[in-house]
C-alpha cells in the first residue's frame, strides 16, 4: 500500500521554496522601487537648487512610472497561493447556440490574447477548432509569463453575452455563452530524485534456464522504496551491479508515473466542479443592446464602456476578484448605472 508521507512532505517543501522565492521577489522590488524614489528625490532637490524647470517634465514622467510599479507590486501581494507565479492554460468552450456562441467564444479569445500581449506576456496557440460558419467551438492557449495564472484564474467560468446577433437578419437579441477553464501550466521534473536512505536492497542468486553464471553468485537485486512501497526486482544481468543500475532505472520510472498521477489530481482540484455554460453559471455578463454593461457577478463591479473591455482592459475586474478573496464579503466598489 503506498505511503502519502513522501508526496506530501515533498510538495510541503515545494510550495515553501515558492513562498520564500515568492517573499524574495516581493522584498527586491520593494528595495528597488525605495531606491527609485530616493533618485527623484535627489534630481528634484538638484532640479529646485538649480533652477533647471526642464527637468519637471522627465520628474513626473519617472513618478508616474513609479507609482504604477507601485500598484501592480502591492496588487501582486495578493498573489501568494502555490501556483499563482506559473503560466496559464486558458481553455474556452462555445456554449449551445451555434454560430451566436461560436462567435462569441471567438471574441473573448481575441480579448485575452490582446490582455495578455498589453502585459508583455507570451500567447501560444496549443489547439483550436473552428465553427462552422465563423468563430470557434472550442480553443486552447498558453500565456507565458510571470504570475499569468495568479491574473487569469479569475477568469475561470461561464461568460455571457446580450447583444443584437449580426447572424439574425430579422435583427433580434440573442444571449450567448461561453466557458472560461484556466490551470496552471505546472513544471514536472521527469528525473525524480532518491534519498538513498529510503532504499532497502536485497540481493539473492538469480534464476533461469542454467549455465555457468546461474546461481552461483547473489547478482540479482531487489530494491523496496519505504515510503511509497514500490518494489522492483532485477534479475536478468550477469552481475549485481548492473541489475542494481537496471532497477534503479525501473524506480525511477515508477516514481514519476506516480508523481504524474498526483500532479493530475492537483490540476483536478485546481480546476475543480465544471458548471453547465448556462443560465444561472455565469460570472460575468457583457451587454451590448438595449445599453453597454459589463458586469462582474461574484464582486459587483460594472464597467459601462463595454468596447474597452472587450479590447483586453480587464485588469479592473481581476483586481476586484483577488481583493475580494482577501478580504470576503466586501462588494467592489460599482459604477454609476442599470445592473442586470
Amino acid at each position: 500500500m503506498l505511503k502519502p508521507s513522501l508526496w506530501e512532505d515533498r510538495s510541503k517543501a515545494e510550495a515553501l521554496g515558492r513562498r520564500l522565492n515568492w517573499i524574495r521577489d516581493k522584498v527586491e522590488a520593494f528595495l528597488q522601487m525605495e531606491k527609485t524614489l530616493k533618485d527623484l528625490e535627489e534630481l528634484l532637490d538638484l532640479a529646485q537648487r538649480e533652477g533647471e524647470e526642464s527637468l519637471e517634465g522627465e520628474l513626473a514622467r519617472e513618478l508616474n512610472r513609479l507609482d504604477k510599479a507601485l500598484e501592480e507590486e502591492l496588487l501582486a501581494t495578493l498573489l501568494d497561493e502555490p501556483y499563482d507565479g506559473c503560466n496559464a492554460i486558458l481553455t474556452l468552450h462555445a456554449g449551445a447556440g451555434g454560430t451566436e456562441a461560436q462567435d462569441w467564444a471567438a471574441m473573448l479569445l481575441r480579448m485575452y490574447t490582446r490582455w495578455a500581449e498589453e502585459k508583455g506576456y507570451q500567447v501560444e496557440l496549443l489547439d483550436y477548432l473552428a465553427g462552422e460558419e465563423a468563430g470557434i467551438k472550442s480553443a486552447t492557449i498558453l500565456v507565458k509569463g510571470k504570475n499569468a495564472y495568479g491574473y487569469l484564474k479569475a477568469e475561470k467560468g461561464v461568460h455571457r453575452l446580450v447583444r443584437i446577433s449580426p447572424f439574425d437578419t430579422a435583427g433580434r437579441r440573442h444571449t450567448s455563452f461561453a466557458s472560461v477553464d484556466v490551470i496552471p501550466e505546472v513544471p514536472f521534473e521527469e528525473e525524480v530524485e532518491i534519498n538513498p536512505s529510503d532504499l532497502k536492497i536485497d540481493t539473492f542468486r538469480a534464476q533461469g534456464a542454467g549455465g555457468q553464471y546461474v546461481n552461483k553468485t547473489d547478482s540479482a537485486v531487489r530494491i523496496t522504496h519505504l515510503p511509497t512501497g514500490i518494489v522492483v526486482t532485477c534479475q536478468s544481468e550477469r552481475s549485481q551491479y548492473a541489475n542494481r543500475q537496471a532497477a534503479m532505472k525501473i524506480l525511477q520510472a515508477k516514481l514519476a508515473a506516480l508523481k504524474r498521477e498526483e500532479q493530475k489530481r492537483e490540476l483536478q482540484r485546481l480546476r475543480g466542479q465544471q458548471r453547465e455554460i448556462a443560465w444561472g453559471s455565469q460570472i460575468r455578463s457583457y451587454v451590448f443592446h438595449p445599453y453597454t454593461l459589463v458586469k462582474d457577478h461574484r464582486t459587483g463591479l460594472e464597467i459601462h464602456d463595454a468596447q474597452r473591455v472587450m479590447d483586453g482592459q480587464i485588469d479592473p475586474f481581476i483586481q476586484a476578484y483577488l481583493r475580494q478573496k482577501k478580504a470576503p464579503g466586501e462588494k467592489a466598489a460599482k459604477s454609476q448605472g442599470s445592473g442586470l
